[in-house]
């Protein structure tokens, strides 16, 4: 099914692009409010509504790519390297690939880990201090791949 952004994307490609735009400035927003406003509780809402979102958009994306494929509706891309140039579009989507792997690994590391040693309700504990810093991890590592989704989206379906 055609996308509704204008490009060669389909429904999906096109709902994932807008998705992390949408969750990246939500996951700041997030780690804001735990840092600077101790909003704990809300923090936990919000990475669990997202945790839970990012699994079911993630789930019904693959289903379509194994489905429909995207292959066929990135030929048109001058970065396809269908002349015997370097292929960007396969490279971009490694490289997005390892990020959305790790940081779907640290993300439900991250959350499983805080499900199981925060009190209820949350505050801080004996485990905020590895909580912090693989929490960030794994922030930075879904910032990453919003930027490489984007580039690979770009490349195959827009250029």
């Amino acid at each position: 099914m055609d996308g509704f952004l204008g490009t060669r994307a389909s429904l999906m490609l096109d709902f994932v692009a807008l998705a992390m735009v949408a969750l990246v400035p939500i996951l700041g927003a997030s780690v804001y409010l735990v840092k600077y406003k101790r909003r704990y509780a809300l923090h936990k809402k919000i990475q669990l509504l997202l945790g839970g979102t990012l699994l079911v958009t993630v789930v019904l994306f693959e289903v379509e790519m194994r489905v429909s494929g995207w292959r066929d509706r990135a030929l048109a891309s001058p970065y396809m390297g269908l002349e015997g140039g370097t292929n960007w579009v396969l490279v971009s989507l490694w490289i997005h690939l390892f990020f959305a792997v790790t940081s779907a690994v640290l993300w439900i590391a991250v959350i499983y880990r805080a499900l199981r040693n925060f009190p209820s309700p949350p505050h801080p504990a004996p485990h905020s201090a590895w909580h912090r810093r693989f929490g960030m991890l794994a922030a930075i590592d879904m910032g990453c791949t919003a930027v490489t989704g984007w580039i690979f989206y770009w490349l195959a379906f827009v250029a």
